[in-house]
């Protein structure tokens, strides 16, 4: 059993990439150390599903409910009733809103709907002091400007798979109570995350990810990505940062209590 203890704030475990051996895998999880897992949904489904899930395993996994950027389509506002009807009675067991942004790499068919759907899921934020899981690719300046007309009433929250340089964590960081999360691209050998991080990200904004069952870091690139994986990127984190990695788990286990009310 590891000594350390630390969190994967953001792990889609009740992904079908699962199905066949979720126990073993959350298993694995507590033997390498984590503490405990954050999982976001992306749409209704995985809302309900996740809800479910985290009561199978409660003080270890901890749900969020939301709808993902990329999951915008014509019937968003169907959706986001739904979701919405499921957080509000439930809030005092849900610890995020989430995974919530915007996203126009792929296509920006639907780009005024995300803005919508992002901006109604921000209000719920407000209204129900939950912090925000914050997806974002290719689409930061429409983000902020949206964040920014709330910034004085934001409960905080996490940007999710952070991956840019200086000038964009300095955007991101302005938004008090706000934390970057990071995972398996720290340690890509083409990453430039190992030089940004230390000289953009104080050691109190930064939380550890793995977005499991994606983007599994190296040396299991390739692979199925699980929340036991997370060691790696602390390993990794601990280095570019010149810190053990005891010093890195108490100091993101201490963020992820500041943000998201979990200790």
């Amino acid at each position: 059993m590891s000594i350390l203890n630390y969190t994967d704030t953001h792990c889609h475990l009740d992904g079908e990439e699962f199905a066949e051996d979720r126990e073993q895998v959350i298993e694995r999880a507590r033997e390498a150390g984590v503490g405990k897992i954050f999982l976001p949904a992306i749409d209704l489904s995985t809302s309900r599903r996740i809800l479910d899930l985290c009561r199978q395993y409660p003080d270890y996994l901890y749900p969020m409910v939301g709808l993902h950027p990329e999951e915008v389509r014509a019937d968003w506002r169907e959706q986001l009733e739904n979701i919405k009807q499921l957080l509000f009675p439930l809030s005092s067991k849900i610890i995020a809103i989430g995974e919530v942004g915007l996203d126009f790499y792929w296509s920006r068919e639907f780009e005024q709907e995300q803005q919508e759907a992002f901006e109604e899921q921000v209000r719920w934020s407000v209204e129900t002091r939950l912090p925000l899981m914050i997806h974002c690719r290719k689409a930061q300046n429409e983000l902020v400007a949206i964040l920014r007309r709330y910034a004085k009433d934001l409960p905080g929250g996490v940007f999710h798979c952070f991956t840019g340089n200086e000038h964009e964590a300095a955007e991101l960081l302005q938004f008090d109570g706000f934390v970057l999360g990071v995972g398996g691209v720290l340690t890509f050998k083409k990453s430039h995350l190992p030089e940004v991080l230390p000289a953009a990200v104080p050691l109190d904004r930064i939380v550890l990810e793995t977005d499991a069952p994606y983007m599994a870091p190296v040396p299991m690139r390739g692979q199925r990505n699980e929340p036991a994986y997370t060691r790696y990127v602390l390993e990794r984190m601990a280095e570019a940062y010149g810190v053990s990695q005891e010093t890195l788990a108490a100091q993101t286990n201490a963020n992820v209590a500041r943000v998201f009310g979990v200790k």
